[in-house]
């Protein structure tokens, strides 16, 4: 699936994605212990927001909160889920975010839906737009695999990894460190592994 059929495709099942994940549960807990770890007052963007009830819409007032997605129909959700956030229609491999701008980055169930041969790409994408210092907290992928799930969510949907493995050692190559991983509930009724990385200081 090349770029604009997956967001096509997001475009169609953005509503039934939104009324089939649960907005509460022990991976969604992780967006507390991402904002405790940057502290208040601080800039977090989620990169493949959604709808905005797992990630934007558990952060506090006092943060600044900017939503990504590829597809608009998802920002439209997140419009009404979370009216104070600044929406982004754009692609994570070229973030529209100036460098050294961001103190937390979310990726919730995101990077996999971009081929994994773009995936280094996307890792310095986050880097960059990262302050020294900053952390990411984004879904692990558990298997090397690259398909085309028919049927999913009444459509289709790419997904790409390259692995656990490779995964963290691109995280590391990126400038990541200080990469620890915790398994949480997935609201689609599975477990998921979620890492935390806080980019290198200098």
């Amino acid at each position: 699936m090349n770029r604009k059929t997956v967001q096509r495709e997001w475009e169609d099942i953005a509503e039934t994605y939104a009324q089939r994940r649960d907005p509460n549960g022990s991976d969604a807990d992780l967006v507390f212990d991402l904002q405790s770890m940057v502290g208040e007052d601080s800039t977090i963007l989620d990169v493949g927001c959604g709808d905005g009830a797992r990630t934007l819409d558990n952060l506090s007032e006092s943060v600044i909160d900017i939503g990504l997605d590829i597809a608009r129909q998802n920002l439209e959700l997140a419009r009404d889920t979370v009216p104070t956030a600044r929406l982004l229609q754009a692609e994570m491999t070229q973030l529209p975010i100036a460098s050294d701008s961001i103190d937390g980055i979310t990726a919730y169930h995101a990077v996999f839906h971009v081929p994994r041969s773009n995936h280094p790409n996307v890792y310095n994408e986050f880097t960059r737009v990262l302050r020294p210092g900053g952390t990411l907290l984004m879904t692990l992928p558990g298997g090397r695999y690259e398909t085309v799930r028919r049927g999913w969510m009444g459509g289709q949907m790419l997904f790409s990894a390259p692995g656990r493995d490779q995964t963290l050692a691109y995280l590391q190559n990126a400038g990541f460190e200080n990469i620890r991983t915790q398994q949480v509930t997935d609201p689609l009724g599975s477990n998921a592994e979620f890492v935390f990385a806080d980019l290198a200081e200098s």
